[in-house]
């Protein structure tokens, strides 16, 4: 996808989030500042590529401070708060196990920041809160027909915290007897998800994890490994979980795939370009 005026704000926004993360020293957080104002005017224009555009900013960050995972403790965290309200999830699915309701459980997973979260917060009044709300672009029929017609499936999946809530769609999706291969970020970047959080999570349970061969913001093809490009290549139907995956999967040809978009409508740029409201939940064919 490509950037509006209002990415703008939010690669700044980022970029503090970052560098507090990732360094105490003041002198070095202006000067990496001063860097990424220098790197955005040079390259944020009409047309640029936004998620390759953040996954750049990101690296200047990683080397210059030196801190190769500046959300490392936020990752932990929001995987260990979620993993603590799993049996209340799975408690409220028993009263509708409906496919639709696990799709809004991943979905829900994409909404909440578990690593804002505290163990005092009401998370079970949200996620209850959410499950009434209908999706608004809800495309679960040929979702099913999808989890029907395949042996396989390819599960991109995004941030920590998430990928707790994710693991009860992939054991719905296992019911239809496919075969899933989840796929994980190689390097750190932001609270996504790699290799080491997939497997705390446990969702090796439900199928083979492979990393994407990269650590950018989102999905950035050009970015991706030789062997991942093939596990991508092999899989006709994909399931892709948050904002980012959407923006650079949209970059790309999809005409052969089956590929559907698990999200929540989180930022004004993605809601005008799939033409929601704000807020939203989404599960959307492309």
């Amino acid at each position: 996808m490509k950037v509006s005026y209002e990415c703008g704000p939010c690669f700044l926004r980022q970029a503090r989030e970052a560098l507090d993360l990732s360094t105490d020293d003041e002198d070095l957080k202006m000067e990496i500042m001063g860097d990424i104002f220098k790197y955005l005017a040079d390259n944020f224009s009409k047309g640029t590529n936004s998620n390759k555009t953040g996954s750049t900013m990101h690296k200047m960050i990683k080397q210059k401070t030196g801190c190769d995972d500046p959300y490392f403790k936020e990752k932990i965290e929001g995987n260990e708060i979620a993993l603590k309200y799993l049996p209340d999830v799975k408690k409220i699915l028993k009263e509708d196990d409906s496919l639709e309701n696990y799709v809004k459980i991943a979905i829900i997973g994409n909404i909440l920041d578990f690593g804002a979260f505290t163990l005092d917060d009401d998370i079970e009044s949200v996620i209850k809160g959410s499950l009434k709300k209908d999706l608004a672009v809800k495309d679960i029929g040929e979702f099913e027909n999808s989890l029907k017609k395949y042996d396989k499936v390819l599960y991109l999946v995004d941030n920590t915290g998430e990928i707790v809530f994710d693991k009860l769609l992939l054991a719905k999706i296992k019911e239809y007897g496919l075969d899933i291969t989840i796929a994980v970020k190689s390097q750190p970047i932001l609270n996504d998800a790699c290799m080491k959080e997939a497997l705390d999570a446990g969702l090796d349970e439900f199928g083979e994890i492979v990393e994407i061969g990269a650590g950018t913001v989102g999905y950035v093809d050009s970015e991706i490994s030789d062997e991942f490009r093939q596990i991508f290549n092999n899989h006709r139907f994909i399931i892709s979980k948050g904002m980012g995956n959407y923006e650079g999967l949209t970059e790309i040809d999809l005409s052969e795939k089956d590929i559907y978009f698990l999200l929540c409508a989180k930022c004004n740029t993605i809601s005008r370009d799939i033409g929601v409201n704000l807020h939203d939940m989404l599960l959307f064919k492309k």
